[in-house]
């Protein structure tokens, strides 16, 4: 949960059991005794890498401090279909109004986890760090790089606030490479920001541009073939982190990690990713 602070966290349990509860979940009200209590498991129904285990425990405690959870399987741990990942007992309203918020939010993450690691065991043994990028769900972006590190890859930028990224529509919109990289700089000095900065390139004549202006952190190489992309990492030779991105695939990976880049930005992670099927059961006496 590192990175992650309770407030953030509490808001969004708050602002989801609003959508979904508002005045109150009628069947649950309607049905079931209010003083009953139950006791359920999280079974896992596909092969993949759980996560939200920690996300669910604090759901439960939200609806009722109570709950007590009894955790079978960690975040980040492999699981195969039949798993039971943990055990609630709380009360039954409570259970009830929790169960769809707690499945959503741990099938959406396990799927991110999931492609995080494959992507991860991909590329092992091999200098390199898979990166995430902002193409995620709006406002449930903390969860989703949540899930991210949960599976083995690594958070990129959180948001346009806290690392320069110069890419083809701004050099488009600037004139160029060089002059992009200057007003950056120059927006620094007035601002007095001390912030990371990428510049992408589509070829390697806006490459050796920005090897000439200098004054960069890392170049995004974007959908650069892998002959190119090797020679592109070749001319960079370590003076600035180079970084691959673009149509990355599980089938591809490796061999863009074996040009020697530092980085390799992959937004399939979130946008691509499916949901780890997962059910709650009440446990019957």
């Amino acid at each position: 949960m590192d990175g992650i602070s309770k407030a953030q966290i509490e808001k969004f349990i708050d602002e989801a059991l609003h959508e979904d509860v508002r005045d109150g979940d009628h069947t649950s009200l309607a049905c079931i005794p209010a003083d009953g209590r139950s006791k359920a498991r999280l079974l896992v129904k596909d092969p993949g890498v759980i996560a939200g285990v920690e996300m669910a425990e604090m759901i439960f405690k939200k609806v009722d401090p109570t709950a007590t959870i009894d955790v079978r399987i960690k975040d980040g741990s492999d699981v195969f279909y039949g798993d039971e990942a943990f055990y609630v007992e709380c009360g039954s309203q409570a259970l009830l109004k929790a169960e769809r918020l707690v499945l959503n939010t741990m099938q959406r993450m396990s799927g991110i986890a999931t492609m995080s690691s494959r992507f991860a065991v991909e590329v092992d043994g091999l200098d390199v760090k898979i990166l995430d990028t902002r193409k995620t769900t709006p406002l449930l972006r903390f969860l989703e790089k949540w899930a991210v590190r949960i599976g083995g890859g690594t958070n990129y930028r959180d948001g346009l606030y806290d690392w320069i990224m110069i890419k083809d529509n701004h050099v488009d919109a600037c004139g160029s490479i060089t002059k992009a990289v200057q007003q950056v700089h120059e927006y620094f000095k007035v601002t007095g920001k001390e912030l990371g900065i990428t510049v992408e390139v589509r070829n390697l004549v806006e490459l050796y541009e920005v090897l000439e202006v200098g004054g960069v952190t890392r170049i995004m190489l974007d959908n650069f073939e892998i002959p190119i992309l090797r020679e592109a990492v070749a001319i960079i030779d370590s003076r600035f982190e180079a970084e691959a991105s673009g149509g990355i695939t599980l089938n591809t990976v490796r061999k863009i990690a074996e040009t020697g880049v530092n980085f390799i930005s992959v937004g399939a992670l979130t946008h691509s990713a499916g949901q780890l099927d997962l059910s709650l059961k009440v446990m019957k006496d």
